[in-house]
């Protein structure tokens, strides 16, 4: 298989872009070509870098997932981190766009709806629209971006972890849903903004690419990032999903889970400082013998959830599922099939149409072969 060549690599492509304008770069730990950083690729290609904008945790990757992250100045550049995670205001504060020409975006997204990441990005786009900025997005590839799958989400559950209506695995990266959401008028009141995407090189989209970096800390390796479509609804449950363990994503259970022969204790750790049944032993199921190649093959798979709700029902009963199940599933009426028996497969079907219309409404915006 070639080798991928991320945008941030291409330099050629976008320092002569940069020259003499005013920048702000949303990355972090992830935004890395090699043993650089892209920040330090453009500060030595003389891009005057005005500010940094960090995503869910921070700049340098360190914040628990939902930690608020707090505005600072990086200790290796010396530059403002402007935090768009701190809990304190929707969207991006005008104030931190209006003395800057162009945004550019160079982050590892997982291609998952409910990833922040993304979330951040559209923020973004949104505010430059309004003050006339442009948006520049050094495109890395899509890790989950070999399939589509899941229920379109409902706009009526836009929240933070939902952003655009697309379905839970979208296939994209992040420079064709940045056009995606331009070309389809998802920005705000359908505006329209100056946008560059540099494109990755080596790429397309049945590309098994490895992330070199885990890009948060509890995705940690590529099997949590191929489970992550299944086992992340686990969020919006008692039942932990390995956060507090080394195998966050890849493993699920819960105390009162019975006749399993599988057991972890999660831990108050680095990325996992209180995490779900802290310090209780749970007894569960471990996926990480399941192969690659079966995971991605079987795309969103609601057998683990429903396996959990079937055995801890008659304990927990309505207590078993929150809100914020429909947050991350993106339809209102999913709850309600698991709980009536529905089987994972029959439950798949109700998204299928979806699925299909948005690969054709996706087409115009792809930038490498399916």
């Amino acid at each position: 298989m070639a080798e991928v060549t991320v945008g941030a690599a291409r330099t050629d492509k976008y320092l002569p872009l940069l020259q003499g304008k005013r920048v702000a770069l949303y990355s972090n730990h992830t935004g890395m070509v090699g043993p650089k950083h892209t920040l330090d690729l453009m500060l030595e290609g003389g891009v005057d870098v005005r500010k940094l904008f960090s995503p869910e945790h921070g700049f340098r990757g360190t914040a628990d997932a939902g930690e608020h992250v707090s505005t600072s100045t990086d200790p290796v550049s010396g530059l403002p981190i402007v935090s768009l995670y701190d809990g304190k205001r929707k969207g991006v504060d005008p104030a931190a766009v209006r003395d800057i020409d162009v945004i550019v975006v160079d982050i590892q997204d997982v291609g998952l709806r409910y990833y922040t990441y993304y979330c951040t990005m559209i923020d973004l786009m949104n505010a430059a629209a309004r003050q006339g900025k442009q948006v520049m997005v050094l495109d890395r590839p899509n890790p989950n971006g070999m399939y589509v799958d899941g229920p379109i989400l409902d706009m009526k559950y836009k929240s933070g972890v939902g952003k655009l209506p697309i379905p839970v695995v979208h296939g994209l990266t992040l420079g064709e849903l940045a056009g995606m959401a331009l070309g389809e008028g998802w920005l705000e009141n359908g505006a329209k903004v100056d946008l560059t995407v540099i494109p990755c090189l080596g790429y397309d989209h049945q590309t098994r690419y490895e992330l070199p970096i885990a890009p948060s800390p509890n995705l940690r390796d590529m099997k949590s990032i191929y489970l992550y479509p299944s086992t992340c609804y686990f969020e919006a449950t008692p039942v932990s999903l390995g956060r507090g363990t080394d195998m966050a994503f890849t493993v699920y259970g819960h105390p009162l889970m019975r006749n399993r022969s599988f057991e972890f204790t999660p831990r108050s750790i680095p990325g996992a400082k209180n995490p779900p049944e802290l310090d209780k032993l749970c007894h569960g199921v471990d996926l990480r013998g399941l192969s690659d190649d079966e995971i991605i093959a079987r795309g969103i798979n609601l057998e683990y959830v429903i396996d959990a709700y079937n055995d801890l029902n008659g304990q927990l009963g309505k207590d078993f599922f929150r809100n914020f199940f429909e947050l991350l599933i993106g339809r209102g009426d999913i709850r309600g099939m698991i709980e009536n028996g529905m089987s994972a497969e029959e439950i798949k079907t109700t998204w299928a149409a979806d699925v299909e219309a948005f690969k054709k409404q996706r087409k115009p915006y792809l930038l490498y072969n399916e």
